[in-house]
Order: C-alpha cells, then sequence, then structure tokens
C-alpha cells in the first residue's frame, strides 16, 4: 500500500478555470477510439497486449507522465519514489545531502509554459511564461490531483534492484526489489519504466584538473551542492563549465561575491528568453516552418545564419564566447551574462590547467590568484545503480536505446527509459511522447520492429568514440525531428497537409506558428477535445500574464496577420507536402535551449 502522505495542493480555482475554458478537456480523451481512426505509425488492426502491471521508478516529470499514460491504456501501474512528494529534481530544499538533486533556490526555466505542458493540461493563464521552480511544482502537484496520480505513487520508497526474472526469455517479467522505512520488498511486474532522468549523480572529474584534490587549499564543490549565494559572499569564486547551470550561478554570485571567473573551453552562443516584439524565444524560434528551411537549406548556411542571429544581440567573438568559424558549439540561454562580462563582474576564463595552493593557472598561462571556491558546473552521470550490470553495461549513453529509449539487445522489450533524451526544446514535452509510445507498444496498440532492425539502427546513429558526460550537449537532437518521430510511431503525428485541406486555419498555426505540445493531441489515441482551441489561444495564454497595465493596442495588426497568411498559404502547401513524402525530415541535431 502506498504510504501516509499529507496532500499539500493548492486551491482548485486554477483547475477550474482551465476546465471551464476547455470544457470537460483536462481528462484523457479518445483512449476507446478504434485503432482504425489512427493517422499514422505502425498500428496492428487486433491489439495483443504484452504486459499488465508496470512498474515506474521517479516520481518526477516523466513518472507522472508515465503513470498517467499507463492508467490511459488500462494498465495497472505503481511508481517507485524515494522522497515524499513529486516533482524531482524541480521539488526544491534547502537541504544538501547527497542522496537527490535539487534546482537552486533562484532558478527560473528556460522553455516557456505552452511550450512545456503537458499535452492536454495547459498552464494556468495567468502563469508567467517563464517559471521558478515553486510554480512549476504547483502545475505538477494540479496535473497529479486532477488524474488521480497519487494513489498509484509509493512515496519514501527506494528501488534498490531491478533485475530480470529466470524466465525473462519468455515472460519478459522483472523483479524489483523495494526499501520502505527500513522494510524490503520483492514485487513482479511485466514492465518497467525508468524515469530518473538525467540528473542522477554530480560529475566531478578532479582527474582532469591537477592540484584540485592535493594542492589547493582552498574550497571545491559541484554546483549540485549549490543553493543560493550567501556562502559565498565577498569571496573570489571560479566557475568551472558554461552550461546554463554555470552560466546562471556565474551571474547570481556576480551580485555578491568579490570576483567571479568563469572557465569555459567550448564555442558558447548566448540566447536571450525574450525574442521578437517580446514574445518567448522559443515560441517564435520553433516552428515547423523553421525546422523545415533547416531540413531544405545547406546546414552551413542554416548555421550562417543562426550566428547572424545570435550576433545581433552582441558579437560573441568580441566577448571571447564564441567564433562563427567553430561548427561544435552550444547554445545557452541567459540574458544577464552579456553584461556582466561587460561591466567586469564576471571575467570569461579559457579552460583550467591546474591548480596551485590559491590559484588557478589557465591553458592561455595566465593565472588568477588568491582564488577562494572553485564551482564545477560540470553536469551529471546517469549510472542507473538499481539495474543489474548485465543490462545496465547495455546503457552507455541514450545513444545506445532504440529511439533513445529502449535497449534492442534484451529478448523483450519490457524496460523503458523514459526523459534521457536531450531536445533542443522541453525534455518534458519529450519524456511524456516517450511515455505514450512506450505505454501503447505494452498495451498492444504499437509494435516494435525486429530486433536485429533496432539494433542496425542503433549502431547506425552511434559514433565509435565514446564521449565524456561533460560533452552531452553534442547530443542534443531537434525538438521537432524526435517528438515528431515518436509521434509517428505512436500513431498521434498531426498532417499539416490533410489540416491544408480540412482546416487552413489550424493548418497554418500548426506550421508557421510555434510547435507547442497540443499538436500531438489532436488525431490517434489520446486526442484531446481542447487541442484545436489550445492551439488558437496560445498567444493570448502568453500575453495573459502580461496584461496588468493596459495600452492602446495595434489596430493593424489583425489585418496584417491574414494577408501573411495568405502570402504563405503557397508555402504551406508545398511545405506539407514534401513532410508528408519525408516523415522525418530535420533531424540534423543541434544545442540548444530545454527545461
Amino acid at each position: 500500500m502506498p504510504s501516509a502522505v499529507k496532500e499539500t495542493f493548492p486551491s482548485n480555482l486554477r483547475q477550474e478555470k482551465l476546465e471551464a475554458k476547455f470544457g470537460r478537456s483536462l481528462s484523457s480523451e479518445g483512449t476507446a477510439l478504434s485503432c482504425k481512426l489512427l493517422a499514422h505509425g505502425p498500428v496492428p488492426c487486433c491489439r495483443t497486449a504484452i504486459v499488465r502491471r508496470v512498474a515506474v521508478i521517479g516520481a518526477g516529470v516523466g513518472g507522472l507522465a508515465s503513470v498517467k499514460c499507463c492508467l490511459d491504456e488500462g494498465l495497472e501501474s505503481t511508481c517507485f519514489e524515494r522522497s515524499e512528494d513529486i516533482g524531482g529534481v524541480w521539488r526544491y530544499t534547502d537541504s544538501v545531502d547527497g542522496t537527490r538533486v535539487s534546482v537552486y533556490r533562484s532558478v527560473i526555466t528556460n522553455t516557456s509554459k505552452e511550450m512545456s505542458c503537458f499535452s492536454d493540461f495547459p498552464f494556468p493563464e495567468d502563469f508567467p511564461n517563464y517559471l521558478p521552480h515553486s510554480l512549476l511544482l504547483e502545475y505538477f502537484q494540479m496535473y497529479a490531483r486532477h488524474f488521480n496520480l497519487l494513489r498509484h505513487i509509493r512515496f519514501k520508497t527506494t528501488a534498490l534492484s531491478v533485475r530480470r526474472r529466470p524466465d525473462f526469455a519468455t515472460s519478459g517479467q522483472w523483479e524489483v526489489v523495494t526499501e520502505t522505512n527500513g522494510v524490503r520488498e520483492s514485487h513482479v511486474f511485466d514492465a518497467v519504466m525508468v524515469c530518473t532522468g538525467h540528473y542522477q549523480e554530480p560529475y566531478l572529474p578532479l582527474d582532469s584538473f591537477p592540484g584540485i584534490g592535493t594542492r589547493f587549499k582552498g574550497q571545491y564543490l559541484h554546483s549540485q551542492e549549490y543553493r543560493d549565494v550567501e556562502p559565498f559572499r565577498g569571496k573570489r569564486v571560479l566557475v568551472v563549465g558554461i552550461g546554463n547551470t554555470g552560466g546562471d550561478i556565474s551571474v547570481e554570485l556576480s551580485h555578491v561575491a568579490a570576483k567571479v571567473f568563469l572557465s569555459a573551453r567550448s564555442h558558447t552562443w548566448v540566447m536571450s528568453r525574450v525574442s521578437n516584439h517580446g514574445f518567448p524565444c522559443d515560441m517564435v524560434g520553433t516552428t515547423r516552418f523553421n525546422h523545415f528551411l533547416d531540413w531544405l537549406l545547406p546546414s552551413a548556411f542554416t548555421r550562417r545564419i543562426r550566428f547572424r542571429k545570435f550576433n545581433s544581440w552582441f558579437n560573441h567573438t568580441n566577448y571571447g564566447l564564441a567564433s562563427t568559424k567553430s561548427s561544435k558549439f552550444k547554445v545557452i540561454i541567459n540574458e544577464e551574462l552579456p553584461f556582466c562580462l561587460l561591466s567586469g563582474t564576471v571575467v570569461l576564463k579559457p579552460s583550467v590547467k591546474e591548480f596551485t595552493e590559491s590559484s588557478a593557472i589557465f591553458e592561455d598561462g595566465t593565472t588568477e590568484e588568491n582564488i577562494d571556491v572553485v564551482l564545477f558546473a560540470t553536469g551529471y552521470i546517469f549510472p542507473f545503480p538499481f539495474l543489474e550490470e548485465s543490462v545496465r553495461s547495455l546503457i552507455d549513453d541514450n545513444r545506445s536505446l532504440y529511439r533513445r529509449i529502449f535497449p534492442p539487445q534484451l529478448e523483450k522489450p519490457t524496460l523503458a527509459i523514459i526523459g534521457l533524451v536531450q531536445l533542443t526544446g522541453s525534455i518534458m514535452v519529450g519524456s511524456e511522447m516517450q511515455a505514450r509510445w512506450v505505454t501503447g507498444i505494452f498495451a498492444g496498440w504499437n509494435e516494435l520492429p525486429p530486433a536485429s532492425r533496432m539494433m542496425a539502427d542503433v549502431l547506425k546513429k552511434k559514433p565509435p568514440v565514446k564521449r565524456n558526460p561533460s560533452e552531452r550537449e553534442n547530443l542534443k537532437m531537434s525538438f521537432i525531428g524526435y517528438t515528431d518521430e515518436i509521434a509517428a510511431c505512436a500513431g498521434v503525428k498531426p498532417s499539416v497537409m490533410r489540416l491544408l485541406l480540412t482546416d487552413p486555419r489550424l493548418a497554418l498555426a500548426i506550421f508557421f506558428g510555434p510547435c507547442t505540445p497540443y499538436q500531438y493531441r489532436l488525431v490517434g489515441r489520446g486526442a484531446w477535445s481542447g487541442a484545436r482551441d489550445a492551439i488558437l489561444t496560445q498567444w493570448q495564454r502568453a500575453l495573459k500574464p502580461l496584461r496588468t497595465r493596459m495600452v492602446d493596442e495595434d489596430s493593424d495588426r489583425s489585418s496584417g496577420w491574414c494577408w501573411m497568411c495568405l502570402l504563405v498559404l503557397p508555402v504551406a502547401l508545398t511545405a506539407g507536402f514534401l513532410l508528408s513524402r519525408h516523415p522525418q525530415l530535420g533531424c540534423r541535431p543541434w544545442a540548444g535551449p530545454q527545461l
């Protein structure tokens, strides 16, 4: 039985507003649709469920989506969560005990609410576009409460081991050993969905920094231990690593530290969350039209356009951040970092060569003296310690998995790794899409190809050289490309061409507007009657929290939009035709923001 947990959910007011807006909207609809209604994907005409009982490890974003998708498919799910609440990494805690990873106090999401929500459960319209961890956790609680997920979650329960049963080759079953308050239990499940995500164990490569553990007399720590600025007040701090976390922490420390140095070894382009006309950057940039152009135009040309756009804000070469001549680069989200560099409160440095008792010597020969603290923002590894060694060894990184989900070497496809994929957009959306496809397979609605084909696909995409965990930025995949790929497998990918013929207004919004998650609820199993309205009103919800002081609006705006729609209709028709002929367009990976 689940542990007794006190439910501390917010008022139902926001949820009631959502239901009033979208009708019966927020429950999962369409799960009883005949497979004949599906527009895409390899779906058998007769359903043969291969599992009944599913174990879900972790109650973060991926875990919540997995439990909900299991329920949609009529599967029995039990979720094991070692902490006392849902939310995973997004549930902030002051504690730094090393047993769990938490966001820092001031963190703000770097993907917007419309691009990051569960596909049949929009964020409340009065929520800001970019969210602090407290509001994101509130949203997760609303989601869990609405879909009655908590009764399927066993809190304060740690999964100690997940092992194949002796008859796995025929049954596909797993033995899961858990521990709750010191009491161990053994369970048998037909399938396991691992939802522990990327942020499992800090990656601290001390061997790459000679002197840090032997000569250096100051303090060093991983960003996993960082919560707020107070312990660093008045100190000289060196931050190693210029990902989103390293950039955020450097900026925050610059307000109280005596000096902040930021060591970067890669070419890094910096974006702002605020894009054209003040809209969220991902709503403006993550569109099917842009995705189509990325596929249509030569990669060198699109890269040049992207670099010009980045440099239109400020010249990254002048700041020592990136060169247009580099083909390997990463993109981070940070509005304040350029000003901190301009004002000298953050000083950019190259890679660290070694440490002395109180100094850091860099690859260019320069030295910074009197360093008090070294903070490593060097990322995380995902060891999956509960998996048996013979299974764990199959997962070098997500490229070892078929579609970044299934270990293809297993005799039965009853183990799924959810949320390990790195996308240029929201990981929440990608995790939910993975869960929908996986549970469809478990329930017998979708099919996987033979193991030989899955292995061939993995070997084709996986390079022979193993990368360091700190280089995972290079593993990022196109948000639209990957999500469309999984959606097509699940039979829920929307057809732009078909919509152009049946609902032109919606087709144009889908193709030229932001690729919001609602698009994947228009067709197929789990179709949601509120999806169309959610897509056509997404810009209003983005503007709603800004309407706290009204001024006169531009009257030419709506007419301009109509003229633009008429002009681009031929482009949409052509692109829709090409997309229907080439369903896997634009899967070229590039680095970018994610939630």
